[in-house]
């Protein structure tokens, strides 16, 4: 693959994933104007939605940690170009979420619902931020180089990539994982919680969960006992909790 059409399949993939993401953030807040969103979908016995919708939550959790491990990643640049790895790993991560858009089966039913507007309004606040602290963070270490397209430019220009180096800026002095801590606020922080919503918010927090501990796994190997030292100091997505001694 020439290293231009690198390039440029790299920002398809990236446009792909930031729509997607787009998407997710409306998804999850259920908001009316979404065609389909977290409380909106396709109809089904109550059985058939929780085991689909199971279902989806363990097909992105496996497509997003399996790829991600040293051991696929060796095997599929043998595929497919070093420097589109992480792109195609966004796309396909695109299209992970896109199925779980279109084929999530809403349950009825509600835990609670807060009717106090200052509360709601809290409540929404909590939400934002999560996906606020989700964002930034992907921009405290390298946003471009998370979603590949510092890779292919790399490529383009013939520049080497600079060796791993651990740095913990801003919310990573309070979490290791905040892009996972901004997940967890987000699904959580909902002033109306549907058995749907509920369904949700409980598998990606048992995904952030296992997803934690194969990164942490891949980062020990990495950076070692200094990322040894670090979880004995740091919670993993919530502050001072999880840490490893």
């Amino acid at each position: 693959m020439g290293r231009v059409l690198v390039m440029v399949v790299s920002l398809v993939c990236y446009a792909a994933f930031f729509a997607s993401f787009v998407y997710l953030v409306g998804w999850v807040g259920g908001f009316d104007f979404m065609p389909t969103h977290i409380d909106k979908g396709l109809e089904a016995p109550m059985i058939t939605a929780v085991l689909i919708n199971i279902g989806l939550i363990a097909l992105f959790g496996i497509q997003h940690s399996v790829m991600a491990r040293p051991g696929f990643k060796a095997a599929w640049t043998k595929v497919i170009p070093a420097a589109s790895e992480r792109s195609i790993y966004c796309l396909i991560t695109a299209v992970v979420l896109g199925a779980m858009f279109h084929f999530w089966a809403p349950i009825e039913g509600s835990l609670w619902s807060v009717q106090n507007e200052t509360a709601r309004m809290v409540i929404w606040g909590l939400f934002w931020l999560g996906w606020g602290i989700l964002f930034i963070s992907t921009w405290l270490l390298n946003h471009f180089e998370l979603f590949g397209l510092q890779q292919a430019w790399h490529n383009l220009t013939g520049k080497e990539a600079a060796d791993p180096a651990m740095r913990t800026p801003l919310f990573y002095k309070l979490v290791r994982h905040p892009i996972y801590t901004g997940f967890f606020i987000a699904f959580w922080a909902t002033p109306d919680m549907t058995y749907s919503h509920l369904l949700g918010a409980v598998g990606f927090t048992v995904y952030i969960m296992i997803g934690i501990s194969y990164e942490e796994r891949d980062l020990l190997d990495v950076f070692g006992e200094q990322y040894a030292e670090y979880r004995k100091r740091v919670g993993a997505f919530l502050p001072g909790i999880g840490k490893v001694s």
